[in-house]
């Protein structure tokens, strides 16, 4: 059985909002998610200009894929976030808590200046272990 725990360098800044390294034991899988985006139907941009629904959006995709892969949102250990405009992380962090709850991933968060769609305003890569 797969066993997943937050730990941290006594001597290191340990921040509520994500967590510092993650130690994995008994995983049979890992699963590498793609960057997210708030697609629509068609494959186009969805919910332009409105960060906070392209961000839950983003994260729905990637939990999507994780399941699809037989995990669950706890099995995701590592994510990586992409914002235009870092201003958003405000908005980024109730999102990313609705879903994983106090048990974070370990996280980086990169402000870039633009992605694949000049609409798309957030990307979000993954790493499960199942």
């Amino acid at each position: 059985m797969v066993k997943i725990e937050k730990i941290a360098a006594k001597n290191v800044y340990d921040p509520a909002t994500y967590s510092q390294a993650i130690r994995v034991s008994g995983a049979q899988s890992v699963v590498f998610v793609s960057g997210q985006v708030a697609y629509d139907r068609k494959g186009g941009v969805a919910h332009a200009g409105d960060f906070k629904a392209q961000a839950r959006e983003a994260f729905r995709s990637v939990v999507a894929q994780v399941k699809a892969a037989g995990g669950k949102p706890a099995n995701i250990v590592k994510l990586n976030t992409y914002l235009t405009d870092v201003r958003y992380r405000a908005d980024l962090i109730p999102i990313r808590e609705a879903i994983f709850g106090k048990q974070l991933p370990a996280s980086t968060l990169v402000g870039v200046t633009a992605l694949a769609h000049p609409d798309w305003m957030i990307e979000v890569e993954a790493i499960a272990v199942i």
